[in-house]
C-alpha cells in the first residue's frame, strides 16, 4: 500500500481528495492536517461519513508516507513541499506555486518573488500531455481548474497547427467553491445567488499566465494570446469554458472533431462529445472527465465548449490521477 498524506484536508479541494482516496485500492491515508481544526476529527468540523484525527502540518508525520497531496493556499504550499520532500516524499502539490516555469512569470502573474526559485521549473501535473514527466516526477504541480479546461479544450488545435489567429478568446463559468471555503464578500449566498457575476476579465486573471505557458510548448512556435473571462455562477462545482478560436477555413467541423478524437482516443478522462451536444456543466459534475464539444460557427471560427468539474478534473482527482502516475498504478484506479 502506498501511504499518503493530505494538507489542508478541511478545505473543499483536500476533502475532495480524501473522499476520492476512500475509493483507492491501493492507498492508505496516513494522516490529514488543518491547521485551524488541529486537535479535533474531520467529522467534529465537516459533517459526513469520513473521518481521520487532524494535525497541525507541524506535527505531520512526513517521514512516514510516500506521497504528500498538498491542498493549501499558494505561498504556504512551497513551504511544505519542501519539507516533505526532504524526508524521502513525493508530492503533488494543488497550489499556483510551482505551476509556472519561472521565477520571472511567477513574479509577473503573482505580483512577488517566489520562495524557492531554485526549484523551478516543475512537471506541469495534466497527464494528457505531459505523462512521462510527471511519471519520473518527485514534485508535481497540479494545474489550475481554469486551465485544466482551457488547455484539454484547445490542444489538439494548437498541436495540430491550424490556429491562425494566436488570440483565444475565452468565456468561463466556474461554481462558487472555486474561490474556496474561507469566508469571503463575495462568495456569500446573499451575493452570488440569482446573478451572474463576471471578474477578473481581460488578460489580468493569474491563470492566464499558466494557461499560455503550456499551450506556447505546444504551439509550433507561436505565443498564443489568452483573453480570459471567469464568472461565478450560482451553483457549488462546476466549470465551463466557453473557447472561441480562429482556425484554418478550409477546416469542416468534422475535419476539426477528427483532429480531437484521434488526440484523446486513448485519454480515459476526456470525452470528444458526438455533433450536435454541447458540453455543459452536468456532464462532468463529480467526476474526473473533461467533457469537450466542437462547433463550427462559420468558415475559420471555431467555439469549443469545456467542461471539467472544478474541485475533481480541476483540483483533488486530477491530483490523484498524477499520483497514480508517479506511483506506477493504473491511471484510472480510484477514479472510474
Amino acid at each position: 500500500m502506498v501511504r499518503v498524506g493530505i494538507c489542508g484536508v478541511t478545505g473543499y479541494a483536500g476533502y475532495e481528495a480524501f473522499r476520492w482516496l476512500r475509493r483507492h485500492r491501493g492507498v492508505t491515508v496516513v494522516f490529514a492536517t488543518s491547521e485551524a481544526q488541529a486537535g479535533k476529527s474531520l467529522a467534529e468540523v465537516y459533517p459526513g461519513p469520513l473521518n481521520i484525527a487532524l494535525t497541525s502540518v507541524e506535527d505531520a508525520p512526513f517521514d512516514q508516507v510516500d506521497v504528500v497531496l498538498l491542498a493549501l493556499p499558494h505561498g504556504a504550499a512551497a513551504k511544505v513541499a519542501v519539507r516533505a520532500l526532504a524526508v524521502g516524499a513525493k508530492v503533488v502539490d494543488f497550489s499556483a506555486d510551482f505551476r509556472l516555469d519561472t521565477p520571472e512569470r511567477y513574479a509577473t502573474w503573482y505580483g512577488h518573488a517566489h520562495g524557492f526559485p531554485d526549484m523551478l521549473p516543475v512537471p506541469y501535473g495534466m497527464p494528457e500531455r505531459n505523462r512521462a514527466a510527471i511519471r519520473a516526477a518527485r514534485l508535481v504541480a497540479a494545474p489550475g481548474c481554469y486551465p485544466s479546461s482551457v488547455i484539454l479544450g484547445t490542444l489538439p488545435l494548437v498541436e495540430a497547427g491550424v490556429i491562425t489567429d494566436s488570440t483565444i478568446i475565452v468565456d468561463a463559468k466556474s461554481g462558487i467553491s472555486g474561490a474556496g471555503r474561507s469566508a469571503k464578500l463575495n462568495t456569500l449566498f446573499a451575493e452570488t445567488h440569482d446573478t451572474v457575476t463576471p471578474y477578473n476579465i481581460g488578460h489580468v486573471h493569474r491563470h492566464v499566465g499558466e494557461m499560455e505557458q503550456e499551450l506556447a510548448k505546444n504551439s509550433h512556435g507561436f505565443s498564443p494570446t489568452v483573453l480570459f473571462h471567469p464568472h461565478l455562477v450560482p451553483v457549488v462545482r462546476g466549470m465551463l469554458s466557453s473557447i472561441y478560436v480562429r482556425v484554418d477555413a478550409t477546416l469542416s467541423e468534422a475535419d476539426i472533431r477528427a483532429l480531437y478524437e484521434k488526440r484523446y482516443a486513448n485519454e480515459p478522462f476526456v470525452r470528444v462529445l458526438p455533433a450536435g451536444m454541447l458540453a455543459a456543466m452536468a456532464h462532468t459534475t463529480n467526476t474526473n472527465m473533461c467533457a469537450v464539444s466542437i462547433t463550427v460557427t462559420q468558415p475559420g471560427w471555431v467555439t469549443i465548449m469545456s467542461s471539467v468539474d472544478n474541485l475533481a478534473k480541476g483540483a483533488a482527482t486530477q491530483a490523484i490521477q498524477c499520483m497514480n502516475v508517479m506511483c506506477g498504478f493504473a491511471e484510472t484506479e480510484g477514479l472510474l
